[in-house]
């Protein structure tokens, strides 16, 4: 089955995870990349993006070079901010309404995923969502447990698919 890895990452979690599912199943993997490409940090960070999920922004994303009717499966991975998919992922979503396809969503967070799988999903009428899971700061924890976690999840997937 052919595999892309669609995610969008602010701090490097939401990469890892795509890495630890691309060496598992040799996916294809595209990152989301917005236009605006500044780093913020600490509350400068919080206030930004919780004013992006509330105001309901869509940021400009770069171009993303992936032809999604190539792959069987899409994986989509984001980060959770406050409670919500991010922007970036949002963004995505609206401008290539994927229909028709096997998906399956991650999340990455720092304690809490609120409705953000819920969201995702509402954001992908028409597909069949083989799974989803979250996972709680994977680059504090270490790639090998995030690689046990991603393994079984992987597991359910199949099982899901066949």
């Amino acid at each position: 089955m052919k595999t892309a890895v669609i995610y969008y990452s602010y701090d490097g979690n939401s990469a890892l995870a795509a890495d630890v599912i691309k060496s598992a199943l040799n996916s294809d993997n595209f990152e989301i990349k917005t236009v605006d490409s500044k780093r913020r940090r600490g509350l400068a960070l919080f206030l930004w993006g919780g004013g992006q999920v509330f105001g309901r922004k869509k940021p400009d994303l770069l171009p993303l070079p992936a032809d999604l009717d190539a792959y069987d499966l899409i994986i989509l991975g984001t980060p959770v901010w406050a409670g919500s998919p991010a922007p970036a992922m949002v963004s995505f979503l609206s401008a290539r309404q994927i229909t028709g396809k096997k998906l399956a969503l991650f999340c990455c967070h720092g304690g809490g995923k609120g409705r953000a799988l819920e969201k995702l999903k509402a954001l992908l009428p028409g597909n069949t969502i083989l799974g989803e899971t979250d996972f709680v700061n994977p680059a504090k924890k270490g790639r090998a447990a995030l690689e046990e976690k991603i393994a079984a999840w992987l597991k359910t997937l199949e099982a899901t698919n066949s």
